[in-house]
C-alpha cells in the first residue's frame, strides 16, 4: 500500500541551514503549515538528539494555521571538511477527536496513517567580509568616546574653572577604564566557555549556553557603563548651558 503523502507544508521544505560561527547556540526556524480544515498532530525527530534542542518538538496545528519550530544547534568544534550527516524528520497524523493524551495518540496511530518529511542539516560559515572582527568592534566604543571627550573638552574648558574641569575629565577617564575592563572580561569569558564546551561535548552531550549568557552579561554591563558616561556628560553640558 502506498505511503500517505505528507499533508503539512514545510518551510524550508528539504534542508535546515545553520550559519556559524558555532561557538554559541545557532538557531534556525522551521515553519509547519496546515492547509486543510482538520487539526493535525506533529512530532519532530532528529538523528542527533544530543546536538539539538527543538521547541516545540510536538503538538497540534489547527486547521488552516501554522506553527514556528525553533531548532537550536548546540555549540561544537566545527570542521568544514566534515560533511554533516544529521537529519530531521517531521511526522504527522490527522488529529483524532481526543488529543488530551498525545503519547497515546502516537502509540495508537496506525502506520498507514503516519505521514513524514525528511530534512538534511547544512552547516555554513559566513563569508570573511560578513564576519564582525573583534578589532573593529573594539574600536567602536573608544572612537565614539574619544570624539565625545574632544568636543566636551572644548566646551567645558571655556565654561568651567580648572578644578571643576579636571574633576569632570578624571571621571570621564575612569569610566573609559571601566569600559575597557568589562570588554576584556567579556572576551575572556567567551574564550574560556568556548574551550570548556569543546572539552565537555564528546562525553556529556550538549551543554547549557553559558558562553552566550556571559557574553550577554558583558555587553549589558558595557552598555550600562556607556549610559552612565553619557548621562554624566549630558548633565554637565546642561548645567553649562544654563
Amino acid at each position: 500500500m502506498a505511503k500517505t503523502e505528507q499533508i503539512l507544508v514545510l518551510e524550508p521544505p528539504h534542508e535546515l541551514k545553520f550559519r556559524g560561527p558555532f561557538t554559541d547556540v545557532v538557531t534556525t526556524n522551521l515553519k509547519l503549515n496546515n492547509p486543510i480544515d482538520k487539526n493535525v498532530c506533529f512530532k519532530v525527530k532528529t538523528t542527533a538528539p544530543r546536538r539539538y534542542c527543538v521547541r516545540p518538538n510536538s503538538g497540534v496545528i489547527e486547521g488552516g494555521s501554522s506553527i514556528n519550530v525553533s531548532v537550536m544547534l548546540q555549540p561544537f568544534d566545527y570542521d568544514p571538511n566534515e560533511k554533516s550527516k544529521h537529519k530531521f524528520m517531521v511526522q504527522s497524523i490527522i488529529a483524532p477527536s481526543d488529543t488530551s493524551d498525545m503519547e497515546a495518540v502516537w502509540k495508537d496511530a496506525k502506520p498507514d496513517d503516519l505521514m513524514d518529511s525528511k530534512l538534511r542539516c547544512m552547516f555554513e560559515l559566513p563569508a570573511e567580509n560578513d564576519k564582525p572582527h573583534d578589532g573593529e568592534i573594539n574600536k567602536i566604543i573608544p572612537s565614539s568616546v574619544t570624539k565625545t571627550e574632544s568636543s566636551l573638552s572644548k566646551s567645558l574648558s571655556s565654561n568651567l574653572d580648572d578644578s571643576e574641569y579636571k574633576k569632570v575629565m578624571e571621571e570621564n577617564k575612569r569610566l573609559q577604564v571601566e569600559i575597557q575592563r568589562v570588554r576584556d572580561e567579556s572576551k575572556q569569558y567567551k574564550e574560556e566557555d568556548g574551550l570548556r564546551m569543546r572539552k565537555m561535548q564528546p562525553s556529556s552531550g550538549p551543554a547549557s549556553p553559558s558562553s552566550s549568557l556571559a557574553r550577554e552579561e558583558g555587553i549589558n554591563t558595557r552598555i550600562l557603563a556607556l549610559v552612565i558616561l553619557f548621562f554624566i556628560i549630558g548633565v554637565i553640558i546642561g548645567k553649562v548651558a544654563l
